[in-house]
């Protein structure tokens, strides 16, 4: 499934994120970046020592990164060029800033990917698998954000694509949901803001 926004296209897949030939991934990582599991254990077992090594360099010069922040290394033995490592939420029923954290997260990887003269990513489901966000809440917010992002709330953009490679059917589908608003023109904020928890 796949949409056009402010000329970046923007594409659904199920998939394996490590295996993606983009300019970056990006890693929904723990705050200390030393890998763990999901999908932040898989790209460092795919991308090999290189990528902790980064990692370990950045936690010593800057200290453990702070939920919605990111910071980029390379890809190690990626088939991508490099890994974009942001923290998401840990869901706590949705009244403790979750979504503004989730919305930073990927605000802050697309402006780490522009900074650095990315024109491809690729985005797993962050915050949805350990930290427990809720998955139809978080495509929302995720959406949202590449959404308002594209559409040049950043000054425009020259990224050509963002992909979101989705692990699995269900986490597909809730994404798939809440992408067919703007496939059906009405934009995301169609949507109107996710319920109460």
């Amino acid at each position: 499934m796949e949409v056009v926004i402010g000329g970046t296209q923007l594409r659904l897949l199920q998939g394996d994120i490590t295996r993606e030939r983009v300019d970056t991934i990006v890693n929904s990582a723990n705050s200390g970046l030393m890998g763990g599991g999901g999908v932040d254990g898989a790209i460092h077992r795919a991308g090999g020592p290189a990528i902790l090594e980064a990692c370990k360099r950045i936690v010593r010069e800057r200290g453990r990164l702070p939920a919605g922040q990111a910071v980029i290394t390379t890809g190690g033995l990626l088939p991508a060029r490099h890994v974009v490592h942001t923290v998401g939420p840990v869901w706590h029923g949705g009244r403790s800033g979750e979504a503004d954290t989730l919305s930073s997260a990927y605000r802050e990887s697309l402006s780490v990917a522009v900074r650095e003269g990315l024109r491809t990513v690729a985005f797993p489901s962050i915050s949805t698998g350990a930290y427990g966000y809720p998955l139809d809440l978080a495509a929302r917010v995720a959406l949202r954000e590449v959404q308002s992002f594209l559409e040049g709330g950043e000054g425009g953009t020259p990224l050509e694509e963002v992909r979101f490679v989705l692990f699995d059917r269900r986490t597909y589908e809730a994404y798939a949901d809440a992408l067919s608003a703007v496939a059906e023109g009405k934009g995301l904020a169609g949507l109107g803001p996710p319920p109460k928890p």
